[in-house]
């Protein structure tokens, strides 16, 4: 059984590959958790508006694993930002999930209209309460996540954001380096673009590996970055936690790197968001 490695950050310990589980629901969630632990994965993410937390606390209790062996992800949606609701969504997250805390709870996405220091305080309330382990944002500028640092009281141990070669995240990346945040890569694959991309192909070949195999590598293989890559296949699962059998290269990861593009976002929300 492979299990992923461990970031540390701001005193938490957060294995590198999680999966993620946006978009999948009811008994089909359930089994791609048991699946994902089956495998090996003990890090599992939702949130409070995929709809599915349920689902995933079924998975959690098939799967027979102790629960001090899996770290669980949660958000609150960002309408649930005000101190009362924030609190209100945890404990509902809580009571879906059939667990007492949760390992990490995330702003899910910031919200102007809320001032982020009354969110940062329940949010920290929320960890000294015992709601949660550990907390942390998603979706947050540069710019916003130095504003966040400044503003909590408790450690923010993660910055969750879109990331994959297509698109470069340096500036928010650097923030959460400056600061001892682990940088979470949500669509990791790129919806699954990327895995056509000719470049992509060509080092999956070299390394007898696939192509969302060498991506995620490169993931997993920069510094303080986890993956959560979604999936409700249990042969894909399993295939995308065997990146721990081979590394690549400095020039390798230059080359995966360069992919960038300047329109290579894949994730806005219907209302408007700062974007680095």
């Amino acid at each position: 059984m492979t299990k992923a490695a461990l970031v540390e950050a701001n005193g938490a310990r957060i294995p590198c590959l999680g999966l993620g589980t946006w978009t999948l629901r009811d008994d089909a969630c359930a089994d791609a958790v048991r699946a994902a632990l089956d495998a090996g994965y003990r890090h599992i993410d939702t949130a409070a508006m995929y709809g599915n937390e349920e689902a995933v606390g079924a998975g959690l209790k098939a799967s027979g694993v102790a629960r001090d062996e899996i770290f669980v992800t949660t958000k609150v949606w960002h309408g649930d930002l005000a101190p009362d609701d924030l609190r209100r969504s945890a404990e509902a997250s809580l009571r879906r999930l059939g667990l007492s805390q949760v390992d990490l709870l995330l702003i899910h996405w910031p919200n102007s209209d809320v001032p982020l220091g009354d969110t940062l305080r329940a949010l920290s309330g929320a960890k000294r309460q015992g709601l949660t382990r550990h907390i942390g944002v998603s979706n947050f500028s540069a710019s916003l996540v130095e504003e966040a640092v400044r503003l909590s009281a408790e450690l923010l141990v993660v910055n969750q954001c879109e990331y994959h070669p297509y698109l470069d995240q340096s500036l928010v990346r650097d923030a959460c380096r400056r600061h001892g945040l682990a940088f979470t890569s949500y669509c990791p694959l790129g919806k699954g673009d990327l895995i056509d991309d000719p470049a992509i192909q060509a080092i999956a070949a070299e390394h007898g590996k696939t192509p969302a195999q060498v991506i995620l590598r490169w993931h997993v293989q920069q510094p303080a970055t986890i993956a959560i890559p979604k999936s409700g296949n249990r042969n894909r699962i399993a295939e995308n936690l065997h990146i721990f059998d081979f590394a690549l290269s400095q020039d390798e990861m230059r080359r995966i790197s360069g992919l960038a593009r300047p329109n290579g976002r894949m994730v806005y929300p219907s209302w408007r968001v700062e974007f680095d």
